[in-house]
């Protein structure tokens, strides 16, 4: 008799082991600690594996699915209640915040497969973008600099930068200020845009 596809594993034992393990740390040290504790919150999660810039500020109630593919420049922002699953690798830029019950999610299933397989997608929030509150971005979208996810707004496709979106399917509503960023950021994406 032939196993059920779908009671396959979709990962390794090793991850599971890991992701186990990071579940105990986070319930018994990352999920306790008071919310001043940034730094500290910040070494348990490069404990396993993720790439913090100095100051970033993940507060004790943000769920991160895999800290080994979290990768955030400086001064980054994860609040409470917001659930980065992060199955392949998460890129935050400098600046960027993810608010109150916001969900990233990095995966989805191959429904025509039998097998209903996972298949993930990495994922990029651009550098001073923000993903408002109760706000979500869909498997493999990615989020340009700048751009702006309007609060409980669903992001099926990728948001260009500078870009004011809302609704569901998030729809660009009008333009961020340049003037909202450091100006040498702004010229820089500018330019790269040309």
């Amino acid at each position: 008799m032939e196993q059920d596809p779908t009671l396959l594993p979709s990962f390794s034992l090793r991850n599971r082991l890991t992701r186990v393990a990071w579940q105990l740390v986070y319930i018994l040290l990352f999920r306790l600690s008071p919310r001043p504790f940034h730094a500290w919150r910040a070494s348990l999660l490069r404990l396993f594996g993720a790439r913090l810039g100095p100051t970033c500020h993940i507060y004790p109630k943000a769920r991160i699915w895999a800290p080994w593919n979290l990768i955030c420049e400086d001064r980054v922002s994860v609040a409470d209640d917001a659930e980065l699953y992060n199955p392949s690798p998460l890129y935050m830029g400098s600046h960027c915040i993810v608010s109150q019950g916001a969900y990233l999610c990095g995966a989805t299933h191959e429904y025509d497969d039998p097998s209903f397989r996972l298949v993930h997608f990495p994922m990029r929030l651009g550098a001073y973008s923000w993903i408002c509150a109760r706000a979500a971005v869909n498997p493999g979208v990615n989020v340009g600099d700048g751009a702006i996810l309007a609060l409980g707004a669903i992001a099926t496709r990728d948001l260009d930068p500078f870009g004011i979106y809302a609704g569901i399917p998030a729809r660009k509503i009008k333009e961020r200020s340049r003037n909202a960023v450091p100006e040498e950021f702004s010229a820089k994406v500018d330019q790269q845009s040309r």
